[in-house]
């Protein structure tokens, strides 16, 4: 627990008592500037009274500093007709400061006309009254320093504490703003691994459940065949087992430097066809793959395929199904055509929706609907340099 300490000086109560026992000594030592022979002279008794008034009143010098400053206009007239002392002055002096600092805008910029008002009242006054310009000429600086300089000094600190508020709120905006883009970024990222892990258990997971089905649903099948499924099996199996394993050591990472398995590429696209054929799938392939393909746009290629073969076991099982890969333009084109009830798929199902997203992310598009065969995907992917 943080425990802030205030300075006993910044205190109202530190600061009255200080100011009247200051007074008090002026007055005992009789100091030079103290008033004397007033309007209606008064007693030494009277002047510490009104002090002690005057002194009670900065108590609000903080929460009701102009109430404080109109409840001491009495006083200071009292003073002013005994003759007007140095200790009232002080005293009067900070509470115009602390009104015109802690009081609200509308009344500092009163204060501040009322200041300007009293020194022009006071030229004019001293010009009527004084003899000569010179005279006339002391008389107002040696007046008008008193409301003029706590005044300007209030003004000056009220502004440095509201420029120091604005670039607090300011820290705190850019604090809210840099939250709210880690949290978008946070959220992005958990999107990014949502599609990365739907590959995965859509993919591999899907294969295993429909070449499974496939196997249980035999009689009496040829054991090549019956090899050839449960290999297909173990392969999906694996793979899943590798792709999880590297995911979950890439959120463990720390520092940058663990060993992650790779991601899967179009070079493995003879393991995922002989996964596609086990699930029952008819596949032919026409695949010419670029050799020096961005790591990007090979990525999204291999999951758009993994993606659309699934979908095609899944919704046409027992389908022909012709799968293209071939680059022209600097553009590399994958497509899935398959025969059956393609169309059945769900056109905002999460797997046509993480299509789209991949062709979109290397900035490609993708096409799925049906076609004359049946149902067709088709990723356009441009391929530039890493």
């Amino acid at each position: 627990m943080r425990v802030t300490w205030r300075r006993p000086w910044r205190s109202p109560v530190w600061h009255a008592v200080l100011t009247f026992g200051l007074g008090c000594v002026l007055f005992a030592v009789d100091f030079p500037l103290v008033g004397h022979g007033g309007l209606l002279p008064g007693p030494d008794w009277a002047r510490v009274l009104v002090l002690g008034g005057m002194s009670l009143l900065q108590l609000g010098r903080e929460r009701a500093a102009v109430p404080a400053l109109v409840a001491a206009l009495p006083l200071w007239a009292v003073d002013a007709a005994m003759g007007v002392s140095l200790p009232v002055l002080l005293v009067a002096g900070d509470q115009l400061y602390a009104a015109v600092l802690n009081g609200s805008r509308r009344s500092s910029q009163v204060l501040v006309v009322l200041a300007g008002v009293f020194m022009v009242g006071t030229l004019v006054a001293a010009l009527v009254l004084a003899d000569d310009l010179r005279t006339s000429l002391l008389i107002f600086l040696g007046v008008c320093p008193l409301p003029l300089v706590p005044v300007w000094w209030a003004l000056n600190v009220r502004q440095q504490r509201e420029i120091a508020e604005a670039e607090r709120a300011r820290a705190d905006q850019l604090a809210r703003i840099a939250e709210l883009d880690r949290e978008a970024a946070v959220n992005a990222e958990r999107a990014s691994m949502a599609r990365d892990l739907h590959d995965v258990i859509a993919g591999h997971l899907s294969a295993i459940a429909i070449q499974s089905e496939a196997l249980l649903s035999l009689q009496d099948g040829d054991p090549e065949t019956v090899r050839t499924v449960l290999r297909s099996v173990r392969e999906n199996s694996v793979a899943s087992l590798t792709e999880m394993r590297a995911m979950i050591g890439l959120l463990r990472a720390q520092d940058g430097h663990d060993e992650l398995t790779s991601p899967a590429r179009l070079r493995e696209l003879d393991r995922l066809l002989r996964s596609a054929r086990a699930s029952g799938l008819r596949v032919r392939a026409d695949t010419d793959v670029p050799a020096d393909l961005p790591a990007a746009v090979d990525l999204s290629a291999y999951r758009i395929l993994q993606e659309a073969l699934t979908n095609a076991a899944k919704h046409a099982p027992g389908a022909a199904a012709d799968v293209s890969v071939r680059q022209a333009d600097r553009t590399l084109v994958v497509q899935v055509v398959n025969d059956g009830a393609g169309g059945a798929l769900n056109a905002s199902g999460t797997g046509l929706i993480t299509m789209t997203e991949r062709a979109q992310a290397v900035g490609g598009v993708l096409l799925a609907g049906p076609c004359e065969r049946g149902w067709r995907v088709r990723a356009e992917l441009p391929v530039e340099g890493e």
